[in-house]
């Protein structure tokens, strides 16, 4: 269970988040949604621990995560940016690699090489193992760094699973991607969410998208959270023209439930 209470945060004398409260069970994609400049961002890296909040905390399993070590955290949550640079001229294998970083000392050994494999394989990338991570395109740099995060938190059998849940964070990860890997990559992220120790939070932008995958959507606007629950609970005509500005028509589809159409 992953818990944020009553967290605020500021930069100088611009709140970017005020007294946010709200909790994210494992085994569901919670998905936040708001307009530019909302803080769904500053929120998500509060929630990995990236900032530190003024006000309130944050806890993983009830501890607060204040008090844990970077090299600890690092084995249990891990976050996909918006935008990755990497400025060496590594291959994408060993960018893959890099998600297994806090889990061996020295050398990765044969249970993190077969985690790249298994990872590079999932997200459709292991043509591109020997090339230069450099030379690739955006989207194809994003699929090899959704191996990277992934491989830092896979497991590979449910034997292997502890009390304590493990933390995906997603800020904007369909950047750069066309409709089709969009659709897979969220596909891909649903089937790994719905393992009971995984608690999944990102940020997307396309209303239809959190509709369609989402089970919590969490609305933000100026720094608040406005609403969270089911997208028939959040997504309303009255709210939506009041976060986003914009008049709704909604049209049922047979196999997502509703498709948005925005005026």
């Amino acid at each position: 269970m992953l818990e944020a209470k009553n967290i605020s945060f500021r930069i100088g004398a611009k709140t970017l988040i005020s007294e946010a409260s709200i909790s994210f069970a494992p085994g569901k994609l919670h998905l936040m949604i708001g307009p530019n400049g909302a803080g769904k961002s500053t929120l998500i890296k509060l929630l990995a621990g990236s900032l530190r909040s003024q006000i309130g905390k944050v806890e993983y399993d009830g501890f607060d995560i204040r008090n844990s070590r970077g090299s600890e955290l690092a084995k249990r949550r891990a976050v996909l940016s918006q935008a990755v640079e990497i400025a060496f001229p590594l291959t994408v294998r060993e960018v893959v690699m890099m998600g297994r970083y806090p889990h061996f000392g020295g050398r990765p050994g044969a249970t993190d090489a077969s985690i790249v494999d298994e990872m590079m394989d999932f997200f459709d990338v292991t043509e591109f193992a020997d090339r230069n991570y450099q030379t690739l395109s955006g989207g194809e740099r994003q699929r090899v760094n959704f191996a990277r995060v992934l491989a830092q938190l896979w497991r590979h059998d449910t034997a292997s699973l502890s009390n304590s849940c493990r933390y995906l964070f997603l800020d904007e990860p369909l950047t750069f991607l066309d409709i089709h890997h969009q659709i897979e990559f969220m596909n891909k992220i649903r089937d790994f969410t719905d393992t009971s120790d995984v608690v999944t939070v990102g940020v997307v932008h396309d209303l239809n998208l959190a509709a369609r995958f989402a089970d919590q959507i969490v609305l933000l606007s100026q720094g608040r959270i406005v609403a969270s629950g089911t997208a028939t609970e959040v997504l309303t005509a009255d709210r939506i023209r009041e976060v986003f500005q914009v008049e709704t028509t909604f049209i049922p589809v047979e196999k997502t439930g509703v498709h948005l159409v925005f005026d």
